[in-house]
């Protein structure tokens, strides 16, 4: 590979794991980092434009495969498409179904945008980890950039920045429906009442908040670390080509295998944020007792 003729297993795989950063750097001021450690002290405020671009491109890109399926329904004989997504649809709404029992015409457009989207960022996974990096560092020297310091991940949910992100959106919808189902003083109820009563109220407020704060952690760090596990493998194999032939031979079966066992965890991960935002999402709409 031609990263690896340059680089040594250390740095190839460093490369591969930075993001492509751009922010306000105190020395060099605004623009893109040159390695991890310019991109750690831009700060909060830097932005990772892989993952926002690949995150979008995904993102509207179900967005144009749904409608147009919609738009072009047939209720004769449907199409390969129409029934790829009714299939789809009706396993979300199955799963609404079994986990969600209140009422929100919300929740089915919701789990259904949450496992499509997720499923289309873990998917980038199983691409070649040097194809898409390695056009993308020509490209840039054709304006003059090093492409050693060009990097580029392709996999937003590897990126905790995004894993997160999605998380918080959740725990604010469930936030906001818990106050909105339960009034204030309900949900304030729940936080300080349970399971102790009144008088266990300092440990109830722990163990509650706790509780709640742990949601979207939990929902983050699941999804990071089971797709950042697996880009790592396909690194790991990358470094076993240009070894000779025995370990080319090795690192190609050793890829076919994960890659075939890794297209299941890329279902799984995507399925269950979905269901657990479900779960959140109908533990937000019912009352204590």
């Amino acid at each position: 590979m031609a990263a690896t003729e340059t680089l040594t297993a250390e740095q190839y795989i460093q490369h591969h794991l930075t993001n492509l950063t751009f922010g306000l750097h105190p020395e060099h001021g605004l623009g893109l980092a040159h390695n991890s450690a310019e991109a750690a002290e831009m700060g909060f405020w830097a932005i990772n434009l892989d993952t926002m671009f690949f995150s979008i491109l995904l993102g509207g890109l179900f967005l144009w495969f749904f409608k147009g399926v919609a738009e072009r329904v047939s209720a004769g004989v449907p199409g390969a498409a129409q029934n790829f997504v009714e299939w789809i649809v009706d396993f979300v709404e199955d799963n609404v179904r079994g986990s969600f029992s209140g009422k929100n015409p919300m929740v089915a457009p919701l789990a259904l945008t949450i496992f499509a989207w997720v499923f289309l960022m873990n998917l980038m996974d199983l691409l070649p980890v040097d194809l898409v990096p390695y056009l993308f560092g020509q490209f840039m020297a054709l304006f003059g950039a090093d492409p050693h310091h060009v990097y580029l991940k392709i996999v937003p949910t590897t990126d905790p920045n995004a894993t997160f992100g999605m998380a918080l959106m959740v725990f604010i919808m469930v936030l906001y429906y818990s106050v909105k189902m339960k009034g204030v003083g309900g949900f304030l109820g729940e936080l300080t009442l349970q399971p102790f009563g009144k008088w266990g109220m300092p440990a109830n407020l722990v163990l509650e908040g706790i509780s709640l704060i742990s949601k979207p952690i939990s929902l983050a760090l699941r999804l990071f670390g089971n797709m950042y596990a697996g880009e790592m493998i396909f690194i790991l194999i990358a470094l076993l080509y240009g070894g000779g032939v025995v370990l080319n031979a090795t690192g190609g079966v050793l890829q076919f295998v994960w890659a075939v066992f890794h297209i299941l965890i890329i279902t799984l991960q995507a399925f269950i944020f979905m269901v657990l935002t479900i779960v959140y999402l109908d533990m937000a709409h019912q009352e204590h007792h």
